[in-house]
């Protein structure tokens, strides 16, 4: 199966999501370049993962893959950038690879889009936004504007908004401690982030 997350710019929630799951076999960030066919390409491992499991789970960021689709010049009405349908892609290419080979696979392709965001909110979360709602009206009372506020070395602060927009969007840092522990549990191969995508020698050990 095939799931869809957010993640315009940055692949951190499809990275979190697999790590907190323990059950995805594959994960796909705009930060990694997607290389499908091959040895060390995507098609190749979820051939192996299927060998040793019976069915695997891909998730995918929703900017993932432009390298191969391309980036849209079109907006949607909040002027955002429309992304390329990375999950239709993945799925048309994975139903194809089977039937090259004339085997049989079903894919699910589920995009859950805005549904992540309605999860009721558990005891943490509650914690968290009083006290970032506590942060945000004593600044206001204290005549700050142009601020936002946050948790930074657990500790609730005030940030410059233009200090915060500098920096945005972040990307994951594609050779960084998250990126090789998603990598260690899905047990995917990394392709080099050079400009001609040269799978690694030496990807990781399947599961």
């Amino acid at each position: 199966g095939i799931v869809k997350l957010m993640g315009r710019s940055a692949g951190f929630l499809a990275a979190y999501a697999t790590l907190a799951s323990q059950d995805v076999d594959l994960c796909l960030v705009p930060e990694i370049p997607i290389v499908l066919h091959g040895p060390h390409g995507i098609l190749s491992h979820i051939d192996h993962v299927l060998e040793q499991k019976g069915h695997a789970v891909i998730v995918v960021a929703e900017g993932a893959g432009e390298e191969l689709l391309g980036e849209s010049t079109q907006t949607d009405a909040g002027g955002n950038r429309l992304l390329p349908p990375i999950g239709e892609f993945l799925t048309k290419q994975i139903k194809q690879h089977f039937q090259e080979s004339n085997r049989e696979a079903t894919v699910k392709y589920i995009d859950p889009s805005y549904m992540v965001r309605s999860v009721p909110a558990d005891a943490s979360d509650s914690y968290m936004c009083m006290t970032l709602a506590h942060a945000a009206a004593h600044g206001c009372m204290a005549g700050f504007t142009g601020f936002t506020v946050g948790l930074i070395n657990n500790r609730t602060v005030m940030v410059p908004i233009p200090a915060l927009a500098k920096s945005s969007p972040r990307s994951m840092n594609a050779n960084g401690r998250t990126w090789e522990r998603v990598q260690a549990i899905t047990g995917q191969p990394n392709p080099t982030c050079s400009p001609d995508c040269t799978p690694s020698p030496h990807p990781p050990p399947y599961k």
